[in-house]
C-alpha cells in the first residue's frame, strides 16, 4: 500500500483545476514513510482522493502528479502509454515539416513532470529532473527503448534543478552508438542542423525555435541582418537560405562559432553571405552605435535572464537595454525579432518592457507578429507555466 499524504483545508483547489504540483505548505500530514520519488496517494483534508504522484522530500514541490485517475498505476504500460500518445500528438509536425529532430516528451504538458526527452535522428537526448523522474527511470528507458529500438539514448540530466530534488547531476551515453559519436545531424524544413548532444546547450539544440526560425526567414530577403546571441547559427541559415544580403553571427563561444561554420558548410552557404564575430553581444551592439553601424533587421534570442522571482527586475532591465540598443541599430522601415525563454517573464510584461525599450530609443515599434515556442512545444491548459517562449516581430519607423 502506497503512502498517503493529506492537504490543509482549502489547498486541494489547484488540484481540481488538474494543477500538477504541490507544494510542501499544501500538506498536512503524510501517513507512511515514502522514499524520494517513490508514488504516493494525495487526499484532501477531508479524506477524499484527489491524486498520485511522486514525492520529493527535499523539493518545495513536494509532490509531482502522474495521475488524476485513482485506478491508473504507475508503471511500464502507464509510461509507455504516455509517450505513445505524445508521439501520436506530434506526428503532423514531424510529418509537415519533414523532421528527424523533435520534442517527444515536453515534461508536464505531456502529462510526465520533470521528464524532456528529445529526438536528434537516432540518438534520444533526456533530461530527468525530478525525483519522481529518477525513481522511475528504468520504466521510462524501457518505454524509450520499446518505441525506438535502434536508437541510442545519451543522458543529459546535468541540470542544476537536480540538487534541488535532492538528486546528484548525471550525464553520459545509457545506450550508445557503435561509433559512440555524441553527434547527430537533423533536419527541418530542409535545412541539416548539426547537433552535439554531449557539448550542445539544453539536451543539445533549441528545437523550441523552429518556428521562429522559419519566420525569421519570411522577412530575410534582401536584408542585412544581426543574429545576436547565434549560438549554432541556425536563425541564420533560414535567413540565408531565402535571400538574405549579409548575416552576421554574435556569440561569446568559440565552440558555437565553429559549429555554426560547420552548419553553414552543411548546407552550401558561403561564409561570404554569413560572417562570425566572437564577442560579448551588449558591449559589441554599444560598439556599432558608437560607430554607427546599421542593420535591417536584428535577432535578438538571449539566454535564460530570470531563473527565480528574485531575478525578475534584472532580468527586465537587461531585456530593455538590449532591445534599446538594437532599436538604435536599426535602419528606417527595420525589422526586430526579440525573444525571452525565461517563463517568469510574462508576454504582458515582456511586450511592456519592448515598449520600454522603443520610448527610451526614441523609436517608433509596431508588433506585426507574435511567435512562441513550437508545436512539439505543446502547453497544457492545465499547466500555464509551459507557456515560457514568447516573441515579438517589430516594424520599426
Amino acid at each position: 500500500m502506497s503512502a498517503r499524504v493529506l492537504l490543509n483545508p482549502g489547498r486541494e483547489k489547484s488540484l481540481l483545476r488538474r494543477h500538477p504540483w504541490i507544494f510542501s505548505k499544501a500538506i498536512k500530514k503524510v501517513i507512511g514513510k515514502p522514499i524520494s520519488g517513490e508514488t504516493v496517494d494525495v487526499f484532501d483534508s477531508q479524506g477524499k482522493w484527489l491524486a498520485k504522484g511522486a514525492f520529493s522530500p527535499d523539493s518545495q514541490i513536494r509532490i509531482r502528479v502522474w495521475s488524476f485517475i485513482q485506478k491508473e498505476e504507475v508503471n511500464d504500460q502507464f509510461f509507455l502509454d504516455k509517450m505513445t500518445s505524445a508521439l501520436q500528438l506530434r506526428q503532423h509536425t514531424i510529418k509537415a515539416a519533414n523532421l528527424t529532430g523533435y520534442r517527444l516528451i515536453a515534461g508536464e504538458s505531456d502529462g510526465l513532470p520533470g521528464v524532456t526527452i528529445d529526438i536528434y535522428d537516432s540518438i534520444i537526448s533526456c533530461q530527468l529532473l525530478s525525483a519522481g523522474a529518477e525513481f522511475n527511470r528504468h520504466l521510462i528507458l524501457k518505454a524509450l527503448e520499446t518505441l525506438f529500438p535502434t536508437h541510442s539514448i545519451y543522458d543529459r540530466s546535468d541540470v542544476e534543478v537536480r540538487k534541488k530534488e535532492g538528486l546528484e547531476l548525471t550525464r553520459g551515453w545509457i545506450k550508445s552508438p557503435a561509433d559512440e559519436s555524441s553527434i547527430a545531424t537533423i533536419t527541418e524544413h530542409d535545412v541539416q542542423i548539426q547537433v552535439n548532444v554531449d557539448t550542445g546547450h539544453k539536451t543539445g539544440f533549441y528545437l523550441d525555435q523552429r518556428d521562429s526560425r522559419i519566420a525569421a526567414g519570411r522577412y530575410a530577403k534582401d536584408k542585412t541582418i544581426l543574429n545576436c546571441f547565434s549560438y549554432t547559427g541556425t536563425f541564420s541559415l533560414h535567413c540565408a537560405k531565402q535571400g538574405a544580403k549579409k548575416v552576421t553571427n554574435v556569440d561569446v563561444s568559440e565552440t558555437a562559432i565553429e559549429l555554426s561554420k560547420e552548419n553553414l558548410r552543411l548546407n552550401g552557404i558561403s561564409e561570404e553571405v554569413v560572417d562570425h564575430v566572437q564577442a560579448d553581444v551588449f558591449k559589441l551592439l554599444r560598439k556599432y552605435r558608437e560607430q554607427g553601424t546599421r542593420f535591417d533587421m536584428i535577432i535578438l534570442d538571449p539566454p535564460k535572464f530570470a531563473e527565480s522571482k528574485a531575478q525578475l527586475n534584472g532580468a527586465c532591465r537587461g531585456y530593455k537595454d538590449i532591445n534599446m540598443l538594437a532599436m538604435q541599430l536599426l535602419n528606417p522601415n527595420g525589422i526586430l525579432l526579440t525573444f525571452s525563454c525565461s517563463g517568469l517573464m510574462e508576454a504582458n510584461l515582456f511586450q511592456k518592457v519592448v515598449a520600454d525599450a522603443a520610448l527610451d530609443a526614441k523609436r517608433q515599434a509596431r508588433i506585426i507578429e507574435r511567435l512562441q515556442q513550437a508545436s512539439d512545444h505543446p502547453i497544457a491548459t492545465n499547466f500555464p507555466e509551459g507557456y515560457y517562449l514568447k516573441g515579438l516581430v517589430c516594424y520599426m519607423d
